[in-house]
């Protein structure tokens, strides 16, 4: 028992510093006063200024960030209602082919998916002059198509564990199918609602192949141009950014960590 638990816990301790050691060396060459990001030049926090007058990094992020929230809110809406179609409407014609449709972009390789999408947006340009130009509007259609299928996939999976005689009780006492809906069954699958934006948000700020597919000039998301800078030599504004991302992902998981507690407790 003492050896297995031995090796748990060196296996353990083994995969944590590989996931969190790159992370902490982020942070640490983030304050290098020299110019190259892997060298060591002394403690400096030069690059935080540069990173805040570096007006494209800034013009990327916000731009990220934009596409990042608006695909997760329209992939969350039309995931939750996939969700409730394919648990809550039983076998309906056409039921394999919608939930094949659904879970496709969760396989595909998103090369393909980048492809097929520039392909339809040039199309649709031809024959109906929309989108004019590829940027925002196109990239966040995209992220919003291959983002749904995660939220769906999370919310059907919440549905099914569900208990139906919570929604059959207040039917019986007299609630409208769609009042039912938005007071007794969309509470309770709120918290797969929550994971399944934070999930879309997150696979939207870190896309790059498909982004690259389908966006245009003066377009370019936060992947794209550190992608871009990789090529040419990454420089410790970049590991700036990379720290302000951690500092702002620990602090909302500590955040949540402390709600989730609190509504323990009571």
């Amino acid at each position: 028992m003492r050896r297995q638990s031995r090796f748990i816990i060196s296996v353990l301790a083994f995969g944590y510093a590989f996931l969190y050691i790159p992370l902490v060396s982020v942070v640490v060459y983030s304050f290098n006063d020299s110019k190259l990001a892997t060298v060591w030049g002394g403690f400096s926090t030069r690059w935080y200024g540069e990173l805040f007058r570096n007006d494209q990094i800034l013009d990327a992020t916000f731009l990220s960030l934009q596409i990042a929230a608006t695909s997760a809110t329209f992939a969350t809406i039309l995931g939750t209602m996939a969700g409730l179609v394919l648990v809550r409407f039983g076998r309906f014609r056409g039921r394999t082919l919608f939930s094949g449709m659904i879970t496709s972009p969760l396989v595909m390789p998103e090369v393909i998916t980048g492809l097929s999408l520039l392909l339809l947006f040039v199309s649709m340009q031809q024959l109906f002059g929309w989108p004019a130009q590829r940027g925002f509007s196109t990239i966040m259609i995209a992220h919003t198509t291959f983002a749904m299928a995660y939220v769906a996939v999370i919310v059907r999976s919440r549905l099914s564990a569900m208990d139906e005689s919570l929604e059959e009780a207040a039917m019986d006492l007299g609630g409208r199918p769609l009042r039912v809906v938005f007071d007794i069954t969309l509470p309770l699958i709120a918290p797969a609602m929550i994971s399944g934006w934070l999930l879309a948000f997150t696979l939207s700020l870190d896309d790059l192949v498909i982004a690259s597919f389908v966006s245009g000039p003066g377009s370019s998301t936060l992947p794209m141009y550190i992608f871009s800078k990789v090529k040419l030599g990454v420089t410790p504004d970049i590991n700036a950014l990379a720290s302000l991302i951690i500092l702002i992902v620990s602090v909302a998981l500590l955040i949540a960590w402390a709600v989730m507690r609190k509504n323990q407790s009571r």
